[in-house]
């Protein structure tokens, strides 16, 4: 059967942009090697935040007696929160199996690689090959786990983020190395649920992209639970025993310390899946590890579009989910569907979103950005000791911070720290892409008491109209 669309790959950035196109009227099919939702519905965003989620009630029920109640016999259970995990991912999977039948798309599992303009071959685990035809291609395959080559996963000893969520029992001690948000996100799940974790980063500082400040609290934080962290320090080397992992440390000062631990996992980003797919075959360019486009997903090649962490932009579920929507909607548009092109997404103006505890929200400027990029700027924080709200709810620790451009009162960034701070982001998100100044922020009534109004309060603290702090 020959379709108009055909997306390879299902996850947050291949199933919209097949239901995009479905409901533009387009023949779809999408294909899909492993499970339907890819790897952040089954091996990511979803089921860690199940994780995160169990983790943090545990620690509420430890801390009953601080909002004045008694809880005792309080316990985990380490099994039972993975399975409760896995339960979470498997639920949205057939999810997206049911949008897949309500949109009429057909799903087609197997290992897809583009064998011609207009053709793939799709492999399946008992060796049978089949080709299936489409007008055009989308390429949504995702990343995987970065394997550095003196940490080589063995799925035991060392692991990567797969092996972190349904490991059968609980170590007593673990290694983690990289800080960015899997890595900070799985120290506190660890550490919550009663193992020994030491962070190891290559930088300076951990979640070296936030703004600094960023990093300071959320180290203060970490090191309050009793998380150990190395900065500017790197793994050279593991050993391994029956018993655990040695870890060769290298500091800043070129000295040398060894770590023990029963496990190491390793967080060090991600990198694309674009091996084996068709790509030289057909010429399409690459540059860096990623599949090179325009700003609708275009490739070099006609009617082959790539989106998701295949291609330059940020590596985040809702980026490619846009970039998914954007796509089918230029081909919308190419096949005289839709009247007009989607807007081009402002990759300045994607929110960051980090589930530890204290949980972070980002977007746009920092402070530093901000400085290098030649702007004048107006900086407001607001702590969250000083709102009522968090005061109520035992969550005090964090801040809103606001950067602002001091001659147009553009709002450059924010960075907040704190509880539910990534339910707030979207606010500043919308404002940005309205072209919101302080004025409006300060006028816009908030609700109190909100955390949310951190974010007016710190914009009254940047323009010296503050009356809560």
């Amino acid at each position: 059967m020959a379709y108009d669309v055909i997306v390879l790959g299902s996850g947050p950035g291949g199933y919209p942009a097949a239901i995009r196109a479905s409901q533009l009227g387009f023949k779809v099919a999408i294909i899909e090697k492993e499970s339907l939702g890819g790897v952040c519905l089954n091996w990511g965003c979803i089921p860690t935040k199940a994780l995160l989620k169990s983790a943090q009630v545990y620690d509420y029920l430890k801390h009953a007696g601080d909002y004045g109640l008694s809880a005792t016999g309080v316990d985990k259970n380490f099994e039972g929160v993975v399975k409760r995990s896995r339960g979470v991912a498997d639920k949205m999977s057939k999810g997206v199996q049911f949008l897949m039948r309500k949109n009429k798309i057909d799903v087609i599992m197997g290992y897809g690689k583009i064998k011609a303009k207009g053709q793939v071959e799709v492999s399946t685990p008992d060796g049978t090959k089949s080709i299936v035809e489409g007008k055009y291609i989308v390429i949504a395959t995702g990343g995987r786990g970065r394997q550095l080559p003196n940490l080589p996963i063995d799925g035991k000893k060392i692991i990567g983020y797969r092996e972190a969520m349904v490991l059968p029992t609980q170590p007593k001690s673990m290694i983690i190395v990289g800080s960015g948000a899997i890595g900070v996100e799985f120290a506190y799940f660890y550490n919550s649920m009663g193992t020994k974790v030491t962070i190891v980063e290559f930088l300076p500082r951990i979640v070296p992209v936030e703004d600094e400040d960023i990093s300071k609290e959320l180290e203060k934080a970490y090191k309050k639970q009793g998380i150990e962290i190395l900065t500017n320090s790197s793994v050279e080397s593991v050993y391994i025993a029956e018993d655990g992992v040695k870890a060769k440390v290298k500091q800043q000062d070129g000295s040398y310390i060894t770590l023990e631990a029963d496990i190491v996992l390793s967080a060090v980003g991600v990198v694309a899946n674009i091996e084996n797919i068709g790509l030289e075959e057909l010429g399409i360019k690459t540059e860096k590890g990623k599949i090179v486009t325009d700003k609708y997903g275009q490739t070099n090649v006609a009617g082959i579009l790539a989106i998701g962490d295949a291609t330059p932009g940020q590596a985040l579920a809702h980026v490619a989910s846009k970039e998914g929507i954007n796509a089918a909607e230029f081909i919308g548009y190419s096949e005289k569907k839709l009247s007009h092109l989607p807007d081009a997404i402002d990759y300045g103006n994607i929110p960051g979103c980090t589930y530890c505890t204290p949980e972070i929200a980002s977007v746009g400027y920092t402070e530093k950005a901000a400085k290098e990029a030649g702007y004048e700027i107006k900086v407001g924080k607001f702590p969250f000791i000083a709102s009522g709200k968090a005061s109520a709810s035992g969550n005090t620790d964090g801040f809103v911070k606001v950067i602002y451009d001091a001659k147009y009162g553009e709002l450059l960034g924010a960075h907040m720290i704190g509880t539910n701070v990534t339910e707030m982001i979207a606010e500043v998100v919308t404002a940005r892409k309205l072209e919101t100044t302080a004025h409006e922020i300060l006028n816009a009534v908030h609700p109190h008491p909100t955390m949310s109004e951190g974010f007016k309060e710190a914009t009254a603290v940047a323009y010296g109209e503050a009356t809560d702090i």
